[in-house]
């Protein structure tokens, strides 16, 4: 696969994930799909990615994906992006605040036959902690 066709194939995660297209992740992610940014107690697997998607949907059924910067090199995509939404349900234990929060996080997503095989993600954990008022805020010049 080519450079770009593995940029169009991030931009179909996003999409299938903006649209809960739940199915489409079946078709950009390989069986055997790696996570490394899994949440504690997350199945393995695309499965386990789709489940923990679903959990996040229910806690947040307004939240986007909106693509900041992309990037791309030989078999990996670095991806950029925004999280907006409003906490409406319960997740990992922080029942629903109500507070709309914007979180942001970077992904580098490597592929094989044209499938995502494996993911390493980042994302400000402690920010989002903060927004949502489980912990207070911890940033200098706050």
């Amino acid at each position: 696969m080519s450079v770009k066709e593995n940029k169009a194939l991030a931009r179909r995660l996003i999409d299938a994930i903006n649209t809960r297209n739940w199915g489409l992740i079946d078709e950009v992610m390989a069986p055997g799909y790696i996570d490394h940014y899994a949440l504690p107690g997350q199945k393995t697997g695309r499965e386990g990615y789709k489940e923990g998607l679903i959990s996040f949907t229910n806690a947040f059924p307004d939240f986007q994906f909106t693509i900041d910067d992309m990037v791309a090199e030989e078999d990996k995509v670095a991806i950029r992006f925004t999280m907006t939404g409003t906490h409406k349900g319960e997740i990992v234990g922080i029942l629903p605040t109500n507070k709309r929060i914007t979180y942001t996080h970077i992904h580098i997503f490597r592929y094989v036959s044209g499938k995502i095989v494996e993911d390493w993600g980042f994302g400000d954990r402690l920010g989002f902690m903060e927004q949502l008022g489980v912990i207070p805020p911890t940033r200098l010049g706050k």
